[in-house]
């Protein structure tokens, strides 16, 4: 999948990326996010959206691509939208209790902003999170539904190239007469075919605004579908 493959690159620019001027536990605040996001993507592929199959899924649990640990919690209520399983472990913090971030805002103390010093999270509890992102930046962003809108829009775009294709055909290639080289080609300019076809530049796994909003929205169709099959059972 380009869209791992794409967390794991820059998974691995963060771990080697210079600390200066970070506090300790800033400085592991991408690595932290990544990780919610790649497992969030296999969760999403697999439970909301259909996408992959029982074999992939378990393969990526093996080979820790996905937190086997967190996403069992966002199988349970409350939990749907834990950024990190250190936040609601009670022997991390003085009076045993749990990270701001797991504070409902209805009933914190301090309104306005808060952020997790440990993971970056603006708040992870159950119908706070605004537009589906916990971190307030790129990392939080549901890749999964980004990847299926980028591709429902590709199969639409193809479909009326086809259609206008069909309905305005080219004429046929009159054969072309070789009058000889101009006096103005270059036989050593630099062409495609001096360093073969050029490369296209590798797919962003990330989405601009619009194709955010894309992957929200049916990521939010899917799970009011999923919600509704669990009412069925």
């Amino acid at each position: 999948q380009p869209t791992l493959t794409a967390l794991s690159n820059e998974l691995r620019t963060m771990v080697n990326r210079s600390h200066e001027g970070l506090r300790k536990s800033e400085s592991n605040w991408p690595i932290i996010q990544i990780t919610n996001q790649r497992s969030r993507y296999v969760y999403d592929m697999y439970y909301l959206h259909k996408k992959i199959d029982r074999k992939t899924y378990d393969y990526c649990i093996r080979q820790k691509i996905a937190d086997a640990a967190l996403i069992a919690k966002w199988k349970k209520g409350g939990y749907e939208m834990l950024c990190s399983n250190y936040v609601i472990t009670p022997s991390n913090y003085k009076f045993g209790g749990v990270s701001i971030c797991r504070v409902p805002k209805s009933e914190r103390r301090e309104k306005g902003e808060i952020q997790d010093p440990n993971t970056g999270c603006t708040g992870c509890a159950s119908g706070d999170v605004v537009n589906g992102n916990i971190f307030g930046n790129k990392y939080g962003q549901r890749l999964a539904g980004i990847q299926i809108a980028r591709e429902e829009r590709r199969k639409k775009k193809e479909l009326e190239d086809a259609k206008n294709a069909a309905a305005n055909p080219e004429p046929e290639d009159k054969p072309v007469v070789n009058e000889g080289d101009s006096e103005t080609d270059d036989s050593d300019s630099d062409s495609d075919d001096d360093f073969g076809p050029a490369r296209p530049a590798p797919a962003e796994a990330w989405g601009d605004n619009e194709e955010n909003e894309q992957g929200l929205k049916l990521t939010s169709q899917a799970e009011e579908g999923e919600e509704e099959e669990e009412e069925e059972e």
